[in-house]
């Protein structure tokens, strides 16, 4: 019996997962905090929860792929081209590394596969894909989240057929990071995150899309250094900088009706998330399903009603009912519209990514 580790390091937590693979279920999960912990630390509290020495291989969650479309086997000189592009992404890529490594130190012949979150988004539109600075800078948008979005796809297609899965799809993954993704056929063409995973939405503690001149204001007038102005875009702004309270939902949907900073860090939330949604309807020529995922989506009924409220020009109208029992589709029965809730599993995603690509090798072999 196979036994897989993943392992899907965010900004500020690390999610660890085993897999057995016949039968394919979870044996093993856990979320580990990351401040003030370091990676021996870690890597030694692991050990004791998994035996390493039955594992069949690791994958892992690399946040940015720049150019890599498809999960790939960590060889040296895949890990030197992620360390050449780890200034991408600042905020994942060294402690993805950093644990790539660690593996390698500790247990040099276990296979590790690289699953990239860029990867989904690959084939959009040439239109979507550019950045309209001069083109010999290089810049382009890349999309993020790609892990997830490719579950709900496959989960989509599970619970509501092929030909919903096939139609004009919005994905709402909303959370302390939140994008969203218009799919048409199966394929990602846009996303709200671009060049990095810090563009888009206004998120827990990123600032989402802001204007060009805001850099430029906040590294003279107000005398940021570049580094510190990655610091508050990254760390300091979103629903924290306008709430000055806290970057999490739910301590500011306690709060709201006492504090006005905090109602309106929501608001604001709310309506930036509908006017992508709108935008996206209107890239897809229309909408047939909208999917609100991610701890926020999946579990804060009175945001996705902030967010559908006014939406019925799209045929988007939720049954209160439903949505205030997290129910799995939360729209009213006789719309042709569906609005669903799914809860997302980027570690069951990358275990089959990486049973895919072993079975791969050893069918080539």
């Amino acid at each position: 019996m196979r036994e897989i580790l993943t392992i899907n390091g965010g900004s500020s937590s690390i999610k660890f997962a085993t897999y057995s693979t016949n039968p394919f279920e979870r044996r093993f999960s856990a979320t580990q905090d990351v401040a003030g912990q370091t990676n021996d630390a870690l890597f030694d509290w692991l050990e004791q929860q998994v035996d390493f020495k039955s594992l069949t291989a690791v994958g892992h969650r690399i946040v940015h792929g720049l150019n890599y479309v498809e999960p790939l086997l960590l060889t040296p000189q895949v890990i030197a081209e992620l360390l050449r592009i780890s200034p991408y992404d600042p905020q994942h890529m060294p402690a993805a590394l950093a644990w790539i490594e660690g593996i390698r130190t500790r247990y040099p012949s276990l296979p590790q596969v690289a699953c990239f979150d860029t990867a989904f988004h690959s084939e959009m539109p040439q239109v979507a894909q550019m950045v309209p600075i001069p083109r010999h800078f290089g810049v382009r948008r890349y999309g993020f989240h790609g892990l997830s979005y490719e579950f709900l796809m496959e989960e989509l297609a599970r619970v509501a057929g092929p030909q919903a899965a096939q139609g004009r799809v919005i994905f709402a993954h909303l959370g302390n990071g939140s994008s969203l993704a218009a799919v048409q056929q199966g394929k990602s063409i846009d996303t709200s995150m671009g060049f990095t995973p810090a563009g888009g939405l206004p998120m827990g503690t990123r600032s989402g899309d802001i204007d060009p001149g805001v850099a430029w204001y906040l590294l003279t007038a107000a005398g940021l250094s570049p580094a510190e102005f990655h610091q508050v875009v990254n760390h300091e702004s979103g629903l924290l900088g306008v709430s000055e309270t806290s970057s999490d939902m739910r301590k500011l949907l306690e709060i709201e009706g006492s504090d006005k900073r905090a109602a309106e860090a929501i608001e604001m939330f709310c309506y930036q998330t509908r006017k992508w949604i709108g935008s996206f309807a209107a890239a897809l020529g229309g909408l047939d399903t909208l999917i609100f995922s991610g701890g926020i989506g999946e579990n804060a009924p009175q945001i996705r009603a902030r967010i559908c409220s006014g939406m019925q020009f799209l045929g988007i109208e939720l049954d209160p009912d439903r949505n205030n029992a997290n129910a799995p589709v939360i729209s009213r029965k006789d719309l042709s519209m569906s609005v669903r809730v799914m809860r997302t599993n980027e570690e069951l995603m990358i275990a089959r990514h990486v049973c895919r690509l072993l079975d791969q090798i050893c069918d080539s072999l």
